[in-house]
């Protein structure tokens, strides 16, 4: 623990520096998402293309905040919760990271898809399924920021739901392609997007974690529920 008063402030202003930009990224990756959703549910490809470009602005953040902790390392030799901070910033920034890169494949995956006719109300799903994930992401990082462990739990709790959701859609494919073989190429489109925001689901849960062991000085002991039943199947398809 950083002792001197002076030190201590320098590191709490560096702190809050850090924390600022965390949240800037966040709600960048948050807005990515949502917008990638609606260019894949209105067909707006000039609006998947400002997705894809904006990833950049995404990345440049997560190389600016690691570029931070490193210096705050450096300079103000943080110990003990001081350092499990910083480690935990730097561990939150790649899962952001992570999920950015993930609306960027939906935007992608969004243009070849305005290629091929629709799939009726297969876009509205994949939109309520990103909805419920930005509320996961949205929430475990205000956990971080108020170190609301009770919040964090509840977002591990949730997670759970947006499997769930995850499954329905899955279902909903397999409906659809045994339907109508033209389907089954967007179809197969459509479960990698679905696949992507349910894993995004997985980094908001492992922020969460990461706030409880800001909070609690360790990782939860039990297994996060899960409810991702698609690999239980014995349908050829789950391996789209």
């Amino acid at each position: 623990m950083i002792s001197d008063p002076h030190i201590s402030s320098a590191f709490d202003r560096d702190l809050e520096g850090v924390q600022a930009l965390v949240m800037k990224m966040g709600g960048l990756v948050e807005h990515a998402l949502l917008r990638a959703a609606t260019a894949l549910e209105t067909r707006d490809e000039a609006l998947a293309a400002e997705v894809r470009a904006g990833d950049r602005d995404i990345d440049a953040l997560e190389d600016q905040i690691h570029t931070e902790c490193a210096r705050i390392i450096a300079l103000r030799a943080p110990t003990a919760t001081d350092l499990r901070t910083v480690l935990t910033v730097m561990r939150i920034v790649g899962s952001l990271e992570r999920s950015g890169d993930y609306a960027k494949n939906l935007a992608k995956r969004s243009l070849v898809l305005n290629q091929m006719r629709p799939v009726n109300g297969s876009a509205g799903s994949i939109s309520r399924m990103a909805r419920s994930v930005v509320g996961l992401l949205k929430d475990a990082l205000d956990a971080f920021v108020t170190r609301d462990a009770r919040l964090a739990e509840d977002v591990r709790r949730r997670d759970a739901e947006v499997d769930q959701m995850y499954n329905s859609v899955f279902r909903e494919f397999l409906t659809h392609m045994m339907e109508d073989p033209r389907n089954i190429t967007p179809c197969m489109h459509l479960h990698f997007i679905a696949k992507n925001i349910e894993r995004v689901g997985d980094h908001a849960t492992g922020i969460a974690e990461q706030v409880l062991y800001l909070v609690n000085g360790r990782m939860p002991d039990e297994e996060r529920p899960k409810g991702d039943l698609t690999s239980l199947t014995d349908t050829p398809t789950t391996t789209l």
